[in-house]
């Protein structure tokens, strides 16, 4: 295939496939946000550490995707233009054709592993960070008033009658337990405002009370206060707050694949550790799978005359349905056995063989016969003169 052609071919798939894959992420991690951040979120300054958790994750899932159906748009148009009949006449094979979506496919399949296996793990503990303050009330903004709220495992329990600013509430109430000091406090305040430090938020409360009751002697004392000031444990201005935990999904390459030695000790862990080794290792493959698919599928069934069938829809179709299938199929099914990845293996390995056998019957083309063997054998006669 000439230099610049190949180029052309090749910026034609590439754009394509930033416009699917803008297309195809976008939505997704919209619906995911909406679905996981409550409106509080908000004004909570939670939705673009979430946006940057989760944005990675979905890229390197919706790549192979992206890279099948812009390969199954450029070569339809293709087709229907008449191109694929022109580079026949050219002389090119359809494997020549092929090569410029095959080169771009393996780029995107490096970039898969890259972004599976080093950079969505370190961002997705964003999300999980983000999910973690959501489910424990860990931040202020996040407050609703007339509730109650704990932390701490209980210990502290909060209640805000309503607010003033977003920062500032009236009548506040608060009821601590001190273990060390063997002691009950009971805090009230007419107004307090939550400001926020490097590691946590400090409340300034204002013309209030303190009720403080031993838990041995029952001996109770109350002092009122004009100011007073105490530290919550809620999300600071540094970083979101420590969870105490990290999930397999968050671990780099190495920590991942060391991390089966205890996983595979319990078998819903080693459910979870399947899944996520398929996804990391198997999900950027697929690019080449379905970009083969999109190529054999249109020079096959489409019509490379210059007029556009059906054929065109159904392979573009068929992209989503088959990488819809395999995301299906390794989130359940790995769950449940890992023996089912050599079924996910054999699906993705008859997706390549079927593909690389249609081109190849494709690019067949048989010798013509020898003009003198395809006639018959018939005696030379000649023809009777005209009466």
């Amino acid at each position: 295939m000439p230099h610049l052609l190949y180029w052309y071919l090749f910026k034609r798939v590439g754009f394509n496939v930033l416009v699917v894959q803008f297309a195809l992420s976008v939505p997704v991690v919209l619906s995911y946000l909406l679905y996981q951040l409550p409106p509080a979120a908000v004004r909570g300054g939670l939705v673009f550490p979430a946006l940057v958790g989760v944005s990675p994750t979905v890229a390197y899932v919706t790549l192979p995707m992206a890279v099948g159906v812009a390969t199954a748009l450029e070569f339809s148009r293709m087709a229907s233009e008449g191109m694929i009949a022109v580079l026949y006449a050219l002389r090119l094979s359809a494997w020549s054709i092929c090569r410029p979506a095959l080169s771009l496919a393996a780029g995107i399949v490096l970039l898969g592993y890259v972004l599976a296996n080093f950079i969505a793990p370190h961002y997705t503990s964003n999300m999980q960070d983000v999910l973690n303050v959501i489910r424990n009330s860990l931040n202020h903004r996040m407050l609703d008033a007339a509730h109650f709220y704990t932390f701490s495992n209980g210990v502290k329990t909060l209640y805000i009658e309503r607010w003033i600013t977003p920062d500032i509430a009236a009548n506040l109430y608060v009821r601590q337990i001190s273990p060390e000091k063997m002691q009950e406090e009971t805090i009230t305040a007419a107004r307090a405002e939550f400001r926020r430090n490097e590691s946590g938020v400090i409340v300034a409360l204002s013309n209030g009370s303190i009720q403080t009751r031993s838990i041995t002697s029952n001996e109770v004392r109350i002092a009122n206060f004009d100011e007073y000031a105490m530290a919550l444990p809620m999300q600071g201005s540094a970083s979101l707050p420590d969870r105490g935990w990290k999930g397999v999904y968050e671990l780099p390459a190495g920590a991942f694949v060391s991390s089966w030695n205890t996983a595979k000790l319990d078998h819903r862990q080693a459910g979870e550790w399947m899944a996520e080794a398929a996804k990391r290792f198997g999900v950027p493959a697929l690019a080449i799978g379905h970009t083969l698919l999109a190529m054999a599928l249109t020079l096959t069934f489409g019509n490379i005359t210059g007029r556009r069938g059906a054929a065109g829809s159904l392979t573009i179709i068929a992209i989503p349905a088959a990488h819809i299938g395999f995301l299906v199929a390794l989130e359940s099914l790995l769950r449940i056995s890992g023996w089912f990845a050599i079924l996910l293996l054999a699906a993705f390995a008859a997706e390549v063989l079927g593909s690389l056998w249609l081109i190849a019957r494709v690019n067949y083309s048989p010798k013509p016969r020898p003009y003198d063997a395809a006639l018959p054998a018939t005696p030379v006669t000649y023809a009777a003169p005209v009466a």
